[in-house]
């Protein structure tokens, strides 16, 4: 007889984390939905920790976050991914009995990860504070790059989040698009982006707000928030 317990029931999840990175947003959001124990280490970039040798050469060698690993019972670090669309995945494909953030037939899979790859490649590696300090570096002004940028890449979100959006970003089970999109969107209210051209979008996105484990997501309510930014 087969076994069904999880061959990972007996580690830890651990993840190096910054409450206000949107990639660590993204995986707060998803161990969160799956009631998945997780053990945090904050990383404050405003004082380039992430940029220290020791995290750069012992846990993540991009220098960035979020940074997941699952710890043995022995203390020894299993597995450590530095990436986190290969955190959400792996955390899909490590714990099956959790809730699943990945459809099961193959298009509408398709369509979550393009969806993902919009926030993860069009909207975030361009608009991440390193960049913005190399933007400033150079005289521009990197509010107005934000602005624009991050509403492109929403606008681009909505043109397929419209046609196949049922009370979420595809359909009507949350997915993974969902734990990308709402952190994406909170980086937009702060440049003050104007949702009026990505309806469903954004009635996606204040469906998710209103579930308890998008609230205590919420960048606002981190262990590492600065006191003065929190609710």
């Amino acid at each position: 007889m087969t076994s069904s317990v999880n061959i990972y029931s007996a580690d830890k999840l651990h993840i190096y984390s910054y409450f206000r990175s949107s990639c660590s947003g993204r995986l707060r959001i998803a161990t969160a939905l799956k009631g998945l124990p997780v053990k945090y280490t904050y990383v404050n970039l405003l004082s380039s920790a992430q940029k220290s040798p020791s995290y750069v050469q012992d846990t993540n060698p991009s220098g960035s976050v979020p940074t997941l690993e699952l710890i043995s019972p022995d203390q020894i670090v299993k597995v450590r991914i530095c990436q986190s669309t290969a955190a959400l995945e792996f955390l899909d494909e490590a714990y099956p009995e959790s809730l699943q953030l990945l459809p099961a037939d193959p298009e509408n899979r398709a369509t979550v990860r393009t969806l993902v790859q919009i926030i993860n490649s069009d909207v975030q590696p361009v608009t991440n504070l390193r960049i913005m300090k190399r933007v400033r570096c150079l005289g521009g002004d990197p509010e107005t790059w934000n602005h624009e940028l991050i509403t492109e890449g929403l606008k681009a979100y909505e043109s397929i989040c419209k046609n196949v959006a049922g009370k979420y970003s595809v359909g009507d089970s949350v997915t993974i698009a969902d734990c990308c999109l709402v952190p994406a969107v909170w980086g937009a209210q702060r440049v003050k982006v104007d949702f009026s051209a990505m309806p469903t979008m954004w009635a996606v996105f204040e469906r998710l707000s209103e579930l308890e484990e998008v609230k205590n997501s919420h960048w606002k309510n981190q262990a590492d928030t600065p006191e003065e930014l929190r609710n």
